[in-house]
């Protein structure tokens, strides 16, 4: 039995649900329908046709990347939550990043995270020039991090793969980093480390 009641935030979660799931060519109003329960009538009367449904997709998504509130006892610290709240949403919505990129919006959905980072370098002292860069640094080690990321996820299987190519004894002169190097990649952990040291030597004072 189709329901009777819905609203448009519940059409837009579930339409936002597909398209990260399955990608925006999975999404048509039939199936939308369907994951609803209701009438494909009922989702063109809350949100038009499935252009202004992927319009409406779109704008949420930058409204959502603007959601950016840095935590931390200084400067440095709510610049790494920022970079860590980025990183977040942009792996969580691939699909939905993507549709905004194509609609030439992404300027405008990073605007958020750039004002977030332009306070909290004002806070550090840094002014003018100085400032713009160290923003567009952390902006762009951000973005690059997460595009690295996602290319060795969809990359096929590596042959030969790291873990052979160092072998510790092809590095007699440093068999520690050669382990090190032939262990699996931590992420998390590298990101923060990348983060923190670019932004501790663009907030230095003697830079």
């Amino acid at each position: 039995m189709a329901r009777t009641t819905l609203t448009r935030d519940e059409v837009l979660d579930a339409a936002a649900s597909l398209v990260k799931q399955h990608g925006p060519a999975a999404l048509t109003m039939r199936k939308l329908a369907a994951e609803l329960g209701t009438a494909v009538t009922s989702i063109y009367w809350h949100v038009g046709n499935r252009e202004s449904l992927l319009d409406a997709l779109v704008e949420r998504t930058v409204q959502d990347m603007g959601a950016i509130l840095p935590v931390g006892r200084n400067p440095g610290d709510r610049i790494l939550s920022v970079a860590r709240i980025l990183r977040r949403e942009l792996r969580e919505r691939p699909h939905l990043i993507a549709m905004v990129h194509e609609r030439g919006l992404t300027d405008r959905m990073f605007l958020p995270a750039q004002q977030a980072l332009v306070h909290e370098v004002h806070a550090a002292g840094l002014r003018g020039a100085r400032a713009a860069d160290a923003v567009r640094a952390i902006q762009f080690q951000i973005i690059g991090f997460v595009l690295v990321e996602r290319n060795r996820e969809r990359s096929p299987a590596q042959s030969p793969a790291e873990s052979e190519l160092w072998d510790p004894s092809g590095a007699p002169h440093d068999p520690p980093l050669a382990r090190a190097l032939a262990r699996p990649v931590d992420p998390e952990r590298l990101f923060l480390l990348s983060v923190r040291s670019l932004v501790q030597a663009l907030l230095s004072p003697g830079r």
